[in-house]
């Protein structure tokens, strides 16, 4: 009954932003982290920034760090990915993820970390 959706990816020319946005529904999503993952072909999906189940804790990949923001907005259960400074390396399929562990601080970055996810939205950034 869960449902996360995407929306927000297109194409971009470098240096560019987006902003995904993620609704859930379906469920109770205030007591999970929730976190943004990203994959390309032939790649394990890999993490790029989350957040705790009560906003107190953020954490990004190496990668986006400075360039990615992350935050939810718990009355409407959506998050979303402020993307600044894009690169063609961050072309990939992105997806929403609601965390496994109800009331932790902890962000996981692992994918066992999460069981709800939606069915991704596409980035892609032209150089």
């Amino acid at each position: 009954q869960v449902q996360l959706v995407e929306s927000g990816g297109g194409l971009v020319q470098a240096g560019g932003s987006l902003r995904l946005s993620c609704a859930a529904s379906g469920g109770t999503f205030s007591t999970r982290a929730m976190a943004w993952f990203r994959q390309t072909p032939g790649k394990e999906r890999e993490f790029v920034a989350g957040i705790s189940f009560n906003g107190g804790r953020t954490s990004y990949a190496d990668a986006v760090k400075g360039r990615f923001t992350i935050s939810r907005i718990y009355t409407k259960d959506e998050l979303h990915l402020n993307m600044n400074s894009l690169k063609p390396e961050d072309t990939a399929v992105y997806y929403c993820a609601v965390g496994r562990d109800a009331g932790s601080l902890r962000v996981r970055i692992g994918v066992d970390g999460y069981d709800y996810w939606g069915q991704g939205t596409q980035v892609t950034v032209s150089s």
